[in-house]
């Protein structure tokens, strides 16, 4: 993985895996057991992501609430329940006041200690830390529609907002850094920015409430002697050029919406600059597809996308539970 990430072809693509725990509830079931250590390491993957942020709490009426006041409730499936967001605890404030009063974490809830001890379970793999998100989740906590009205008419709220995540994970990822001795490789950094069809918001508000926070999370993750993994669905390639300023060194999920986000185009566009993390379609091919299907379009993305290296063979978001076991199985069988 890191050779790929250095611009350098390896013996082979690097896979990455992550499912949601639905998901991983239907695939212990296909395969008999329930070990998730001996299914990646069945697999072949080539990394493991850690993180120490506390599970979300029951505030009652079936709604749960994480530490920075997003809220949530599980729907059913087959394979258990699946998170569902609502508008997040600051979606009734009226100013700037009210958001600052908010009882907001602080990186000392988080428990670095234990990192060194999950580091070392993994010595021979690469290491993905964290959750940090400037943008997408201070509008979870606000409300999506609330935080679009504040960046037009409020722009002071949505900065305090944007503000406060980037200090937290600011400090969270140089306390990880430390408690580690410079281990993690990558960093994992997040805001979707796109929709099926295109971006979510123009490229001013883009460069006027997210470049500033990103470039900063950049920059720290680059001091740590890391990688940065952004993470936006949609269709973002008109963001690439101002992600890859901002420094960004991957790009995850690369949701196959339109055609400036195939690989063919991406690698043309941006190949030598940056590296591709995922792409395998989540949304038609592999809860629909055969196994065959997802074979040939696993390998089609490893050798466009993974030719001299830059690429890191994943899903095209978390598995989704509708997925066949089957079907997460062939794509790494490539």
């Amino acid at each position: 993985m890191l050779l790929a990430l250095a611009h350098g072809e390896p013996d082979r693509v690097p896979h990455d895996f992550w499912a949601e725990p639905p998901t991983m509830e239907r695939l212990f079931a296909h395969l008999g057991h329930r070990d998730e250590e001996r299914l990646l390491r069945d697999l072949g993957i080539d990394c493991r992501h850690l993180s120490v942020e506390p599970e979300a709490r029951s505030i009652g009426g079936g709604v749960w609430q994480t530490m920075w006041g997003e809220r949530f409730v599980y729907r059913d499936t087959p394979w258990g329940p699946m998170r569902e967001d609502l508008p997040g605890a600051l979606a009734g404030a009226e100013s700037l006041g009210e958001v600052e009063a908010f009882n907001w974490p602080s990186p000392r809830l988080l428990d670095h200690a234990a990192l060194p001890g999950l580091c070392a379970r993994h010595d021979d793999l690469a290491l993905i830390y964290g959750f940090a998100d400037i943008w997408q989740r201070p509008a979870l906590v606000r409300g999506w529609e609330q935080f679009f009205l504040d960046m037009a008419q409020r722009p002071e709220i949505a900065h305090a907002l944007c503000r406060r995540f980037t200090d937290f994970y600011l400090e969270d990822y140089a306390r990880a850094a430390a408690a580690t001795g410079g281990r993690i490789d990558i960093y994992l950094l997040i805001s979707d920015l796109g929709s099926q069809r295109g971006p979510l918001i123009s490229p001013a508000m883009f460069r006027e409430f997210a470049a500033p926070y990103l470039r900063e999370m950049c920059a720290r993750i680059h001091d740590l002697g890391g990688k940065v993994m952004f993470h936006s669905c949609g269709a973002v390639a008109g963001f690439i050029p101002e992600l890859l300023e901002a420094g960004v060194d991957i790009l995850d999920p690369i949701q196959p919406t339109d055609p400036e986000m195939t690989p063919e185009r991406l690698k043309a566009r941006f190949g030598d600059r940056l590296c591709f993390h995922g792409g395998i379609d989540m949304q038609r091919l592999l809860p629909r597809g055969r196994p065959e299907e997802v074979t040939a379009e696993a390998r089609r993305y490893c050798e466009v996308l993974g030719a001299g290296g830059d690429y890191i063979l994943a899903p095209a978001h978390l598995f989704q539970p509708d997925v066949p076991p089957e079907n997460v199985l062939a794509m790494y069988r490539t």
